[in-house]
């Protein structure tokens, strides 16, 4: 990943290939951000006319280089990074268009070694988002390119060195070590769901976590094909049940001796679904690899928590399996007995991850945590009711569903809450077993909520996630999202963890 460090705000006295400096869109023109002045008066103070002069208008994510020439700085190039409008008098600019416009600078700075980014940093939170931004902004997945195109291939930036006033603060150094962490396990979380899926089979899957988390005294369990059947997890074992490579249900439980509170967050981990005998149709197939992304968010979630201390006990369960048709797949009008003791009848096999996930949640809710929030890259539905970048939260508790939504919108990661109308539940009456994997089309998103929400422990505070659209981003990159699996959610779970340790969530 790309290294990052603080140095002195004095950005012409830093040696670097670039300087990164803010512009922002003005009513009458681009107008330099906090942080350029060093630069600005190296240009005799007309930098942002040169800018203007080159097409520059500040809009979000415009990149813009000049050469800094014969004008003292110790970089030969300056870059111009859009931060979209200028903020009302005295106010900051907000922390994710820092965040999106550090990510876009990066990306744009591939192939180079090091960059000073002398961006607005009025705290420590500034000091996250630019640091965030850089290293998510500048990752890229070429594990399957053994020579690459060298042309078009550009190793990433090397490294971002943050312009501060007081490097040596603790608060800026801490917000900077907290964003290494976080990002380095987004990140990893990328490269999961970019992995081809003939080589993240959910034994695959689980050997990763399994390594992680002994790496950061995280305890493992895994259970295989054979623990599933003995401990009557039907929903796991009959998703897996077409595949030739068996399911897991991975733990990882981190825990700190200060704990006051517990979380249990599920993730759905399909890493692949075909949609089993109820086949996908053509052109639905080719990005099912990302299916697992709730799964890595879960995990990088807990691995994140344990690098950042946070005292806060925090469990993880990854529900993986792979969903594929043969002669022992499940089939439409197959019945299930799920962990729980309740019986499902499948009326759809691609409706496989609210059965994973019904075991999952079972499961979770033995331990009484305080709260369970599960993460799955669920139902079309959902992307159809919120596109592409926004995911749907839905709880049993309206607090805690307005408290996880207001800690997605703070950590940049947009999201929508969303009802559990109850008359939905009749759409899922059997007149074989308790309960169909299916109910009305119309508000599918909402009735596989509902369907969870039955395998969830009385009493427990509980959220779901459905994450379908941003998890893997199939268009042109752009702020710190890049091309292929996102880590969407990571920062989310992370955020409600670090509330909760703080005894903010009452």
């Amino acid at each position: 990943m790309t290294a990052l460090t603080l140095k002195p705000a004095a950005a012409a006295g830093q040696r670097a290939d670039v300087i990164v400096v803010g512009v922002a869109k003005g009513a009458k023109g681009p107008v330099l951000a906090p942080g350029a002045a060093v630069v600005d008066e190296a240009f005799g103070g007309k930098l942002a006319a040169v800018l203007e002069t080159l097409g520059a208008s500040g809009g979000e994510g415009e990149t813009t280089k000049l050469p800094a020439g014969a004008t003292g700085l110790k970089a030969p190039v300056v870059l111009a990074i859009g931060l979209g409008a200028l903020p009302e008098k005295d106010e900051a600019f907000d922390e994710d268009a820092l965040r999106r416009a550090a990510g876009a600078a990066a990306r744009a700075l591939a192939g180079t070694k090091k960059a000073v980014f002398a961006l607005p940093v009025d705290g420590p939170e500034a000091v996250g988002a630019i640091a965030e931004g850089a290293a998510l902004g500048a990752y890229t997945f070429g594990a399957y390119k053994e020579n690459g195109d060298a042309k078009n291939d550009k190793s990433p930036l090397g490294e971002a060195a943050i312009a501060v006033d007081k490097p040596r603060d603790k608060a800026a150094k801490a917000a900077l070590e907290r964003a290494v962490a976080v990002a380095e396990e987004i990140n990893r979380c990328r490269d999961l769901i970019n992995t081809p899926p003939n080589d993240l089979t959910p034994e695959a899957f689980a050997a990763v976590a399994t390594v992680a988390a002994k790496e950061h005294g995280i305890k493992v369990q895994v259970l295989d094909e054979k623990a599933l059947t003995k401990g009557g997890f039907g929903g796991i074992l009959g998703v897996g049940a077409g595949s030739d490579a068996p399911p897991r249900l991975v733990k990882l439980a981190y825990t700190h001796p200060k704990a006051q509170k517990s979380l249990a967050f599920v993730g759905k981990g399909i890493t692949y679904d075909s949609g089993g005998i109820s086949l996908k149709p053509a052109g639905h197939n080719e990005t099912m690899k990302c299916d697992m992304s709730g799964a890595a968010a879960v995990f990088a979630a807990v691995v994140s928590a344990a690098r950042l201390g946070l005292e806060v006990n925090v469990t993880g369960w990854l529900a993986l399996a792979e969903n594929m048709p043969s002669g022992s797949a499940t089939r439409p009008g197959d019945v299930l007995r799920m962990y729980s003791g309740k019986t499902v009848e499948v009326l759809n096999t691609d409706a496989e991850g609210r059965l994973v996930l019904a075991d999952a949640l079972w499961k979770a809710s033995e331990s009484k945590p305080d709260a369970i929030v599960d993460v799955a890259t669920l139902t079309g539905a959902m992307m159809m009711a919120l596109g592409n970048r926004t995911f749907g939260i839905m709880a049993n508790d309206d607090a805690f569903r307005t408290s996880i939504h207001e800690i997605a919108e703070e950590v940049g990661e947009p999201s929508w809450p969303m009802p559990l109308p109850t008359h939905l539940q009749k759409g899922m009456e059997s007149p074989t077993a308790d309960i169909a994997n299916m109910g009305e089309r119309m508000g599918g998103g909402l009735v596989a909520g509902l369907f969870l929400q039955e395998f969830v422990g009385e009493g427990i505070t509980w959220a779901h996630l459905d994450i379908a659209g941003p998890a893997f981003h199939e268009g042109a990159p752009y702020g710190y999202t890049p091309k292929g699996g996102t880590g969407t959610a990571v920062r989310t779970l992370v955020r409600l963890a670090e509330r909760t340790a703080a005894g903010d969530l009452g």
